[in-house]
């Protein structure tokens, strides 16, 4: 039975290699994604043009000034006159200023107005000048930094890749294991293929895992390829260590392949294969599982959905172990959620293909 199961698995491997179509979509869409998103597709600040308001230009002053200025993220414009703020931000000549108090010698009273027609650019200047306002010199004399400090914890720089390659993993994995294994399921049947297949001396399920695995190995290879592109070209940590990542996307391949294997038991169509993959299940990837949106903003009747959504934990496990450097058992509850909707859906796709052949 392993031989024969192997060859089906090598003739299903040979047919992948052999067509460019898949390979194009199996491999290089992937890595053009993660750097597209890692690179391109950003909600990083950079170049942030900022002015300054005093009546005063004081030692305090004229330090806070120089850190603003040696800051990569900012393009200081020097000082307007407080007539001309309102001007400067309608016109888009900068993007935010600082109004200093006559009293911020010894009180460190500030204030910042800012562009807000671009809410994203806004908030994360805001948080940007406040780090650089609120910072401790180390001059005795000053009093910058008197008020409160802030520090960002595992992603002191803010980059949205740290954010984004989690996420787009489990889209990307969905993208190979489930929808290219479903068309590949249901294009058998299409040409009528299946039938010659189903009467062969292997059972039934081997045929259907024989034409999971090569998706399985490819989609490890694409794992491999994304956590090298991730660490050494996006500089994404992985802090949790490489092996409890690699185990929890190993349970979220399989789960994929089951999904997968659940739609091509449901349609007749690769089209129909298509769109469900496309819209059933890469849809709730980006507006349910934390890809674009956190979770917790949703309305409560939505925020339900997410629940059943594989791709939020799995990108939750991701983004701890990845980013946070958190030990496995802190990803117990996520690991344990996708075995088991593994679990459900292998056994509901198995039972399901079985009663369609009875």
């Amino acid at each position: 039975m392993q031989i024969k199961m192997s060859s089906f698995v090598k003739k299903e491997m040979l047919h992948i290699l052999r067509d460019k179509r898949t390979m194009l979509v199996v491999l290089v869409i992937p890595l053009m994604l993660i750097l597209l998103f890692g690179f391109t597709v950003t909600t990083d600040v950079n170049n942030i043009q900022v002015a300054a308001c005093t009546t005063h230009r004081s030692y305090e002053v004229t330090e806070t000034l120089g850190r603003l200025a040696n800051n990569p993220y900012f393009d200081f414009r020097g000082f307007v006159d407080a007539t001309d703020i309102d001007h400067m931000l309608r016109t888009g000549k900068v993007a935010a200023v600082i109004v200093f108090a006559d009293d911020y010698n010894t009180s460190g009273t500030y204030q910042l107005l800012l562009d807000g027609a671009d809410v994203n650019t806004a908030s994360t200047a805001s948080s940007y000048l406040q780090g650089v306002m609120t910072a401790v010199s180390g001059n005795p004399s000053s009093v910058t930094g008197n008020l409160f400090q802030m520090h960002m914890l595992f992603n002191p720089q803010m980059k949205s890749s740290f954010n984004f390659v989690p996420g787009i993993m489990g889209m990307i994995f969905l993208l190979i294991c489930a929808m290219m294994t479903s068309i590949s399921i249901v294009r058998e049947k299409e040409t009528g293929t299946m039938e010659v297949l189903l009467v062969s001396p292997v059972k039934p399920i081997y045929i259907i895992v024989s034409k999971m695995v090569p998706y399985f190995l490819l989609s490890f290879i694409d794992l491999i390829i994304i956590l090298l592109l991730a660490y050494f070209v996006l500089e994404v940590p992985l802090a949790g260590g490489v092996w409890n990542i690699i185990l929890v996307s190993i349970i979220y391949l399989i789960l994929s392949l089951a999904l997968g294997m659940m739609v091509s038991n449901i349609v007749k169509s690769q089209i129909a294969a298509l769109l469900i993959s496309a819209m059933v299940m890469m849809m709730p990837v980006l507006f349910f599982s934390g890809l674009m949106f956190p979770p917790e903003n949703l309305p409560w009747a939505l925020r339900w959905i997410t629940y059943v959504v594989p791709a939020r934990w799995y990108i939750d496990a991701m983004r701890k172990l990845m980013i946070e450097g958190v030990a496995f058992s802190s990803v117990l509850l996520e690991t344990g959620i996708l075995v088991l909707e593994t679990i459900l859906l292998m056994a509901a796709s198995v039972k399901r293909f079985n009663d369609k052949l009875e």
